[in-house]
């Protein structure tokens, strides 16, 4: 199967036409059978698109940490990622904090259009269908006791499951979301946030009828608060600070939210009309 992947990225470099190569990456508990429909669709809509689904940590692997996901696919699809002529990034759901955590670890990626779909980007606090699928027995006001020590962060949910009302716990002990998100600055604070950078447009994509990600507002970088209301990307901290370079490239007009109504969380990658209106123009 690696020995197939590394095929694709070969041919990537060099097949891709007038189009850059496109890398999609799953969410939780799927693989890349469920992302045929949207490969699908970039390949019709323009033709001679190289699309690489990648093949790692598919079904109950994906409950791996995502660090270790991260720096995984950093190694496997480095030479897509330099590509002289850059490269789009599509991650679905929990893929796209691994793709967040993929471009801030990876120096030399040339990541020319990162676009994050229906990803839990601020967190993820809600009770869903997917969260009782990984812990039948928690509901959402005691699952922190589960995530928020050593054997916790070992499970890929624990490392964003951000409880608004324990704030302190979560920068203390979950070792992945604050980091990346520059709640907690660490010595590489500053190189992640200079690699993140090297984008040059953030689609946001999600809806209010997402029934998983929770609030559905964290797909476009909005969170609770611990009134459990919400409060929208520019009034994050993280925002406001800069911690990872959102508020720059929002600056330079290189974010670009696209909200969706009457989708499924599911059905995001096999929605056409999802496809047309948010990621077809970026996938140039």
């Amino acid at each position: 199967m690696r020995a197939g992947l590394l095929v694709l990225l070969m041919c990537a470099v060099v097949c891709s036409g007038g189009f850059r190569p496109v890398v999609v990456v799953h969410g939780l508990l799927d693989g890349p059978k469920q992302l045929e429909k949207l490969s699908g669709f970039i390949k019709k809509e323009h033709p001679g698109t190289q699309v690489t689904l990648v093949h790692a940590f598919d079904d109950l692997a994906s409950l791996q940490p995502l660090w270790k996901q991260a720096e995984h696919l950093s190694r496997l699809l480095q030479p897509l990622l330099q590509r002289p002529g850059g490269v789009n990034l599509i991650c679905f759901s929990q893929g796209g904090l691994v793709c967040r955590a993929l471009l801030s670890i990876s120096p030399q990626h040339n990541v020319h259009t990162f676009i994050s779909l229906s990803s839990p980007l601020a967190g993820q606090y809600g009770d869903t269908d997917y969260m009782k699928k990984v812990f039948p027995k928690y509901l959402k006001e005691t699952l922190f006791h589960l995530c928020y020590n050593r054997l916790g962060q070992k499970v890929s949910v624990c490392n964003y499951w951000n409880d608004p009302h324990h704030r302190r716990s979560f920068l203390q002990n979950n070792h992945f979301l604050p980091l990346l998100n520059g709640d907690e600055p660490h010595n590489q604070s500053a190189v992640w946030r200079e690699n993140f950078l090297r984008i040059r447009k953030l689609v946001l994509i999600g809806g209010p009828d997402d029934d998983v990600i929770t609030p559905w507002q964290s797909s476009l970088f909005g969170f609770y608060d611990s009134s459990e209301h919400v409060v929208e990307m520019k009034n994050q901290e993280f925002y406001r600070t800069d911690a990872f370079g959102l508020r720059t490239l929002d600056a330079r007009g290189d974010v670009s939210p696209c909200v969706h109504a009457g989708v499924k969380h599911i059905v995001w990658h096999s929605n056409f009309s999802v496809f047309s209106s948010c990621m077809e123009k970026w996938l140039t």
